[in-house]
């Protein structure tokens, strides 16, 4: 189980005719799914029952980022040739996060625990988002910057091409910060477990967590 794996579960592009805006509209929301459990091993089980799942693979995942991305282009033609006057981009990302039932019961150790894996697991989905958002501006931004074609059969083909070579780029680079994350995970958690235990005045660092995490290492993600 990779439980911090994104899942792009939705990734799509449809670019017609029709009134732009002069920036992206973008939008982010958020939704829960509930854990149970008092040890890491009860939270791993649960993560890969409840967990989102990622479609292409049946797996299921303790976090997961959704993205819709579309748009619109609106078109003059005039005296011979056509040109953009307004492009809009779209993107939706939702992120589905855990939340934890058992914090009362749990021990302190299991909550520093808790408290560091959730946090990681939202810092990286949200770095999803972003990467996301960023890719959203730069496709506005190309296709606002179009030069004008003989007429729109060709200006739409040309949208088309610069529209697929900026999504290409966009799972490129989500891939990229998935496999980056994945290499650092396991030194990440045990670090900011040492830290965060050291802030714990009289309680061990929770050094002896790090073994265990090696089982909640993040896996590359696939973007479609």
């Amino acid at each position: 189980m990779h439980p911090t794996r994104l899942v792009a579960a939705v990734l799509a592009l449809c670019l017609a005719a029709g009134p732009g805006a002069a920036e992206p509209l973008i939008k982010k929301s958020y939704s829960y799914f509930k854990v149970s459990g008092q040890t890491i091993e009860d939270l791993e089980s649960e993560f890969s029952k409840l967990g989102p799942m990622l479609q292409d693979t049946g797996n299921r995942h303790a976090g997961a980022t959704r993205i819709k991305l579309g748009g619109s282009i609106d078109y003059e033609s005039r005296k011979g040739r056509c040109r953009v006057i307004d492009a809009k981009v779209t993107l939706e990302t939702h992120l589905i996060l855990p939340r934890w039932n058992d914090r009362k019961r749990a021990s302190p150790d299991m909550a520093l625990v808790w408290d560091t894996l959730s946090s990681d697991i939202k810092r990286h989905e949200e770095r999803h988002a972003e990467i996301a958002r960023n890719y959203a501006r730069e496709l506005e931004r190309a296709l606002e910057a179009l030069r004008p074609q003989r007429d729109c059969e060709r200006m739409q083909a040309r949208a088309d091409a610069v529209t697929q070579r900026i999504i290409k780029r966009h799972a490129a680079d989500q891939d990229r910060f998935d496999r980056v994350e994945a290499a650092s995970y396991q030194r990440r958690m045990e670090r900011l477990l040492r830290y965060k235990g050291s802030q714990r005045t009289g309680e061990s660092s929770c050094s002896d967590f790090g073994p265990n995490l090696r089982s909640w290492r993040q896996a590359p993600c696939r973007t479609r």
